[in-house]
């Protein structure tokens, strides 16, 4: 909640450093700040010999708080704060009284100040140490420009509002906001930006409402493995077409008043058949709407990607792809493994235990080589036959085998097993569909072929 402060009166009691801090906080806004106090500090005393604030030092009723927008009680003695806070609530004000919550009303947060942006991070008294540290992420995050260019955008809203169509402002600010006349704003071309923005809310240089696709990857499962870009896009979309994997916490990470669209595939069900999903995405866009596809893992990995690139190509509409961490590596991550090593690992192979095109059988056995990690995805359903075919190469049944289900969520399951008895592992233990299989064969695994497997060119 943002209290507005214009013409109201701001109370600080105590004349210390704590109060000074205060004072700090509060010159930042432009509250008729009050110090009441009998003697003050140099630093607060400047404050009223400048005039940017005024001093009552004498006795101290509850009519000293009356109609404040807030009192800060900082005198530095516990004792006299908790008087002060009885006077300051009979007179009707909302508290804060320094390292007292009980005695709280509200909290002052952690300011990240992009003056007019502000960002406001508190932990309800309880760990300021931590909010600080979140500020300077934030701090990192956010563009020293920022606040001049949103105080440039607050001067043109009701420009905007009278000359640009209802429907058109939300894509006028997320042009504005989001390509040319920011890109120039934070580059020191704040002229040119301004002027940008003003010759298209006269109707000039308008931007054409293109549709856009993003490809998103959304990781594993945990929300926190998402890219700041997909966040992004998820936080830019009209509609969001999501995978039956993805995360309902991932999903929060969108624009609330996105349009979302389950599109989820089952093995052996096709009510969303990948030609359906690639014309309503295309469909979408075409109206000029930004759309996320967003898929579990990473997109470009089993993950249909070059259908529906094609798709959005042939259509003429700009498509981008925005990787995401893929199951395998953050397994491995999980696991507290790499995926390669050196002079044992020279080569990870990521393969599928799901051909629905395919007439024969994959020679999943090929995979099987000295030196490679080896991860299935959408192998539990053919475990079996995988384990076979592998077995059949001459790789060790005690070959250690690593069953990693449902990665960087609450139910995540790791097994560790044989290529002998993984597939039983798999039945007993009831784990489908989510789930890898990783094989690590080291470089000196001796693997007898089997002349019946050698096939001819």
């Amino acid at each position: 909640m943002f209290i507005r402060t214009t013409d109201r009166r701001v109370v600080i009691a105590g004349g210390g450093e704590q109060a000074a801090q205060k004072a700090r906080l509060i010159l930042k806004t432009d509250a008729r700040l009050t110090l009441v106090a009998e003697d003050l500090d140099a630093e607060l005393a400047d404050l009223v010999r400048s005039g940017r604030a005024c001093q009552e030092s004498g006795p101290i009723t509850a009519r000293s708080f009356a109609d404040a927008a807030m009192t800060f009680i900082a005198t530095g003695c516990p004792g006299v704060d908790a008087c002060l806070h009885a006077l300051a609530k009979a007179g009707g004000a909302a508290v804060n009284v320094v390292d007292q919550p009980a005695l709280c009303d509200m909290t002052t947060p952690s300011i990240v100040d992009r003056d007019p942006v502000v960002v406001a991070i508190g932990t309800e008294g309880t760990a300021p140490v931590l909010a600080r540290q979140i500020k300077t992420q934030m701090e990192r995050l956010l563009d020293p420009r920022l606040g001049s260019f949103a105080a440039l955008a607050g001067r043109l809203r009701g420009a905007v509002a009278a000359q640009v169509p209802r429907a058109d402002r939300r894509a006028f600010w997320r042009w504005a906001f989001g390509e040319t006349p920011w890109q120039l704003h934070k580059t020191g071309s704040e002229r040119a930006a301004a002027d940008l923005l003003k010759q298209t809310i006269a109707g000039r240089e308008m931007p054409a409402q293109t549709g856009h696709i993003a490809l998103v990857g959304a990781g594993p499962g945990a929300r926190d493995l998402l890219t700041l870009r997909a966040v992004e896009r998820l936080q830019e979309a009209d509609v969001i077409f999501y995978d039956r994997l993805v995360d309902p916490d991932v999903l929060e990470l969108a624009r609330r008043d996105a349009e979302r669209v389950f599109v989820g595939k089952v093995v052996g069900a096709h009510a969303w058949p990948q030609d359906r999903i690639c014309a309503l995405i295309v469909a979408e866009a075409s109206k000029g709407r930004r759309v996320v596809r967003l898929k579990s893992g990473d997109p470009c990995i089993f993950g249909r990607a070059t259908e529906e690139l094609d798709a959005a190509r042939a259509a003429g509409i700009d498509v981008e792809i925005v990787p995401g961490v893929t199951a395998a590596s953050a397994g491995a991550a999980f696991m507290g493994r790499s995926l390669t090593q050196r002079g044992q690992t020279g080569a990870l192979v990521l393969a599928t235990g799901t051909h629905c095109d395919a007439s024969d059988s994959p020679d999943w056995a090929r995979y099987a080589l000295p030196g490679t990690t080896l991860v299935f995805y959408m192998g539990v359903g053919t475990a079996a036959e995988i384990g076979e075919a592998i077995r059949a190469s001459g790789l060790p049944d005690r070959t250690e085998v690593t069953i990693a289900a449902n990665i960087s969520r609450k139910e995540q399951i790791v097994v560790e097993t044989s290529l002998a008895h993984f597939a039983v592992e798999l039945e007993r233990r009831n784990i489908s569909g989510n789930a890898l299989i990783m094989l690590t064969i080291p470089a000196d695994v001796s693997i007898v072929t089997k002349p019946h497997m050698i096939r001819s060119a």
